[in-house]
């Protein structure tokens, strides 16, 4: 990959059209730095939906425990597993939402759709009651199932399928889904503890919520006023150019909204079984498909299906820094600066140390896939790449919690920072080529659903990491002892399979048939 940016001559002729749908050959763009132009446009876009959807995150399970168990840390574990769920279904959702892009209204409307419903849901959250924050949560999840997978495939979409810059445009479009993650936290952790009689010890999170529904709104006109560069890209299918199917794909959203609220209230051992027999029947979707379309697709969705299992384990133990490690931060985490005045770090700009790692070392890796030439690895060996520095950061807190821990019963500082650094060298090693890589070995009539699939193993990896958190707090809340314990499974957990993705990878290549 290379993301050298440059300033690129404009095409001589006029932008060729574009099939509907948004064919396999995109339209001929103007170029921005190297790029065609639209990038820059969804990259804005998705850097607004990201700044809404993690201006929250940090908040949540702390809120639940703070709001509606009283403060205590009996709370914990059943926070935990809300905020897995929630996740879970956020990325299950996308199933749908991209397979109503690819079939029904397109990738553009089904864009506009969700960051309406999307926005409701963030200020529905704000209220202090526990039934409307979980239609809240419900609502944010439909919002976000028809909008998160689509804008992902529309930057596939402005590449022909063998561009070189196609995986560097995913890396720089990752680079706006991470700036959005970093000034969020910031913002809104700022926000909370000095707005609306905010403080450190009892921050304000209704104004965290509202924020972050602003920036949702932000997010949706900026897509409004700009989809005109998309040239005909994302439009709807053939035969679907009206607005009765927009107004139908509302209505089935709506109606959604308190299907998922009961899956959410089912708890997250129940919802586990559900999101696999949905990840076992979008298997065989895909494969089917795979299997129409010859022997070559057949195998690139077989090799895609794989990675998507080891996927599912890698954000078991990543999602933690929504769950378990903001309890960690709060009562293990030394977060006294030192500094003068007595500067105390705020849990919520930890979730902020993840982005800025992304942003500052993803140019630097997307150099070094290039510089590598014939050594750089392969999809699959960067995968167990990203397994094995997710299993080293919590080898970091084994050592922390295991022989760091100051009478007062607290770890240093620069534990949880550099976790946080660590997991994101293995996210960028993983995540970015995911997407990309979906785009490639798809059945090419089921993109939009396979990334979908893609969001869906992400989502059970997620549901999952509430359950283990919820063990790392116990029913008592998290101690050292608890953390320690749960910490020390979730190294073995993936460094093993981490190393065993490295060993089969020759025979997941070849079912890629050539796709680097």
């Amino acid at each position: 990959m290379n993301t050298t940016a440059s300033n690129a001559a404009e095409p001589s002729g006029p932008p060729l059209a574009a099939p509907p749908g948004g064919g396999s050959e995109p339209p001929e763009f103007t170029q921005m730095m190297g790029h065609p132009r639209p990038l820059w446009m969804l990259f804005m876009t998705e850097f607004w939906e990201r700044f809404a959807f993690y201006g929250i995150r940090w908040a949540l399970v702390l809120y639940i425990v703070a709001q509606f168990h009283g403060g205590a840390a009996t709370g914990e574990a059943s926070a935990n597993q809300t905020y897995g769920a929630y996740l879970a279904l956020v990325y299950a959702a996308a199933i749908f939402g991209g397979y109503v892009a690819d079939r029904i209204i397109g990738y553009q409307r089904s864009i506009l759709v969700g960051a309406v419903i999307m926005a409701a849901g963030l200020f529905m959250i704000a209220m202090p009651d526990d039934n409307l924050f979980k239609f809240g949560l419900a609502t944010i999840i439909a919002g976000n199932g028809l909008f998160k997978p689509n804008i992902s495939t529309m930057v596939g979409k402005l590449y022909s399928p063998t561009d070189e810059r196609r995986d560097s445009g995913f890396t720089l479009f990752y680079m706006g889904i991470n700036l959005g993650a970093m000034v969020a936290p910031l913002l809104t952790g700022w926000m909370a503890e000095q707005m609306m009689g905010g403080s450190p010890e009892f921050p304000a999170y209704k104004v965290v919520f509202i924020t972050s529904g602003v920036g949702m709104l932000v997010s949706l006109v900026w897509f409004w006023f700009g989809r005109r560069q998309l040239e005909g890209v994302g439009r709807p299918p053939v035969g679907g150019e009206g607005t009765g199917r927009v107004l139908m794909t509302a209505i089935g959203a709506i109606v959604a909204i308190p299907v998922i609220y009961f899956l959410l209230s089912m708890g997250a051992s129940s919802l586990q079984w559900v999101l696999t027999g949905l990840f076992v029947i979008l298997g065989i979707m895909l494969l089917v498909e795979g299997v129409r379309e010859g022997t070559v697709s057949r195998d690139k969705t077989i090799a895609m299906l794989i990675i998507f299992a080891f996927n599912v384990l890698f954000w078991m133990f990543f999602e933690q820094a929504g769950s378990s490690f903001s309890f960690l931060s709060d009562k293990i985490v030394d977060r006294d600066l030192g500094a003068p005045g007595g500067f105390v770090w705020p849990n919520a700009w930890f979730q902020s140390v993840n982005s800025l790692a992304i942003i500052t070392l993803a140019p630097l890796l997307a150099w070094l896939w290039v510089a590598m030439g014939r050594a750089n690895p392969s999809i699959p060996r960067k995968f167990g790449l990203g397994l094995i520095f997710n299993g080293l950061a919590f080898l970091l807190l084994m050592f922390a919690l295991s022989s760091l821990v100051s009478d007062a019963g607290l770890i240093p500082f620069w534990t949880l920072f550099m976790v946080y650094v660590i997991q994101s060298v293995g996210e960028l090693c993983l995540s970015p080529i995911g997407l990309s890589m979906t785009t490639k070995l798809a059945p090419t009539k089921l993109v939009g659903f396979a990334m979908g699939g893609w969001f869906l193993s992400t989502g059970i990896g997620n549901n999952l990491s509430g359950i283990f958190a919820s063990h790392v707090s116990g029913t008592e809340g998290m101690t050292t002892a608890s953390a320690l314990s749960g910490y020390t499974f979730g190294f073995w957990a993936l460094i093993i399979p981490g190393a065993l993705l490295f060993l089969i990878a020759p025979l997941i290549q070849k079912l890629m048939h050539g796709v680097k």
